[in-house]
């Protein structure tokens, strides 16, 4: 399968549940996994204007190679992408290129041939297309008929998490104990609560909470906690019924937190804190500190993008 391989590790041994256990005898599985990529990337204008901000560069890649990858790694192989207008670079990324396979195959470039047909092999990569801008919910809305009537994986395109364990496996690894919605969590400063999803929980085990109330983008005085939801959920199917029953929430769009809270109240939702470093590539900021992280981890380019920040910060001043 080239560089994109799933196993590895796919055990959690710092979450340890006792006393939670599954709906069921079954284990429940997840065998989809939803990923919305509708965003217009507002924020990366002018460039976003032709091209997504999903494929943008994450040095070598686009950076929704780095999610669908965890996805992967995650042993799940079945995936929608809801797209939107503008975003069928994203689609075309994914699907086979005869035209580039055949000349890399007469230039003899075997490796670079290799990586280039795994993009298009590791994954069963379907999409949907929401058609109007109306919220994170309304795109995995988007995903029911591809999803179904089974538990289901969300990834956000713009979380990028690095990880020994993939966050999503996380995640599962937790789903599989309790049988109920999983949500990842992060701590957050608690003067930027406003920017996320927040939640109000009880601790069951470390890092492990018992969520009873969500609230989107609260102000600074008004957040029950600073642990803000982060880009990584295991849902169930009755999450799409809830969301077609909402009303616009906070910026006039269909809220995925909003579902969350009434899920928290129906049948249960758990917020785990992951173990990995986010990054938001959403923000100008963000997308710089992961190529930053992932060029300095890379064995031929970290020593001499090291060396190069390290005489920078010596000769200027103002850096």
């Amino acid at each position: 399968m080239g560089y994109f391989r799933l196993g590895g590790k796919d055990r959690m041994d710092r979450v340890k549940l006792q006393g939670l256990s599954a709906v069921g005898e079954e284990p429940l599985r997840i065998c989809k996994a939803v990923i919305p990529v509708a965003g217009m990337g507002t924020r990366f204008l002018p460039i976003t204007k032709s091209v997504p901000k999903e494929m943008l560069p994450l040095l070598d890649r686009p950076v929704i190679q780095e999610v669908v990858e965890e996805t992967v790694r995650s042993g799940i192989r079945d995936i929608v992408l809801v797209t939107g207008m503008g975003k069928s670079s994203i689609e075309d990324y994914f699907d086979i290129s005869p035209h580039l396979e055949s000349f890399l195959a007469k230039s003899n470039r075997k490796k670079l041939l290799e990586r280039v047909r795994d993009i298009s092999r590791f994954a069963e990569i379907a999409s949907v297309r929401q058609k109007e801008p109306m919220g994170l919910g309304h795109a995995i809305l988007c995903a029911r008929n591809f999803v179904g009537n089974e538990p289901f994986g969300v990834l956000l395109g713009d979380d990028i998490i690095d990880s020994d364990v993939p966050c999503l496996s996380q995640l599962i690894h937790v789903f599989e104990k309790v049988g109920r919605t999983v949500i990842a969590l992060q701590e957050v400063p608690p003067e930027e609560v406003d920017r996320y999803g927040i939640i109000e929980g009880e601790m069951v085990e470390p890092g492990l909470y018992r969520v009873s109330r969500l609230v989107e983008k609260p102000s600074p005085g008004e957040a029950p906690s600073n642990l803000a939801v982060i880009g990584r959920y295991i849902l169930p199917p009755a999450v799409f019924g809830i969301i077609d029953s909402l009303d616009p929430g906070a910026g006039g769009e269909i809220q995925l937190t909003d579902a969350l809270d009434r899920l928290a109240a129906d049948e249960g939702v758990f917020g785990l804190v992951f173990d990995g470093l986010r990054h938001d590539t959403g923000n100008l900021l963000g997308f710089i500190s992961a190529n930053i992280h992932y060029a300095l981890k890379d064995p031929d380019l970290g020593p001499r993008l090291r060396s190069y920040i390290e005489k920078r910060l010596e000769q200027d001043d103002d850096l």
